[in-house]
């Protein structure tokens, strides 16, 4: 083999090497290798943004959409929690909250989503969360600076501690709303 040769193998080895190091480094930041505090990993969660929108909110700083999985979505169509039945295992909701503007197309006065700001779920596993009800709580925060999300170093922005309000509704505040 010419030296010619060898440097041309080299140099596309050092480039194939450059690139799968790169890679990895983007997938190690990926928001579906976050793990909680609380044990809940957002990859538990895969697919959210495509959930069935369950309800919407909105405070005086977040705009909020609330989905849930399939799961959730028809346990709350066959009447849960007002039936008195509580959420099966496996039951997933998200709170996913914008930071709102004034829209400047719409011809009257309205707010939209602007940045994004935080992914808040819960999932039911009565094995895994067996003191909270059974439902476990996450919150993972978006920074739109660098495009990345980290895990809240807290157990959750409210968790269990707000949801015991809603106990006899099987710890979820909002309703399945009407279409």
């Amino acid at each position: 083999m010419n030296v010619k040769t060898r440097l041309a193998l080299v140099m596309t080895a050092t480039a194939l090497a450059a690139t799968s190091a790169g890679t990895y480094a983007q997938d190690k930041f990926d928001k579906y290798s976050l793990k909680s505090p609380s044990g809940i990993a957002f990859s538990e969660f895969k697919g959210y943004e495509d959930w069935a929108v369950v309800s919407s909110a909105r405070t005086d700083k977040e705009l909020k959409v609330i989905v849930a999985n399939p799961t959730m979505i028809k346990a709350y169509k066959a009447g849960v929690p007002g039936n008195g039945q509580p959420f099966p295992d496996g039951s997933k909701i998200a709170k996913l909250q914008w930071k709102p503007k004034k829209s400047t197309e719409a011809p009257f006065v309205v707010d939209v989503p602007d940045v994004f700001t935080q992914a808040f779920v819960i999932e039911k596993d009565s094995k895994k969360f067996p003191k909270s009800g059974g439902w476990g709580y996450a919150l993972f925060n978006y920074e739109a600076a660098s495009d990345k999300f980290t895990v809240d170093p807290s157990l959750s922005d409210c968790g269990h501690a707000c949801h015991v309000a809603v106990k006899a509704k099987d710890h979820i505040f909002h309703p399945y709303q009407k279409r």
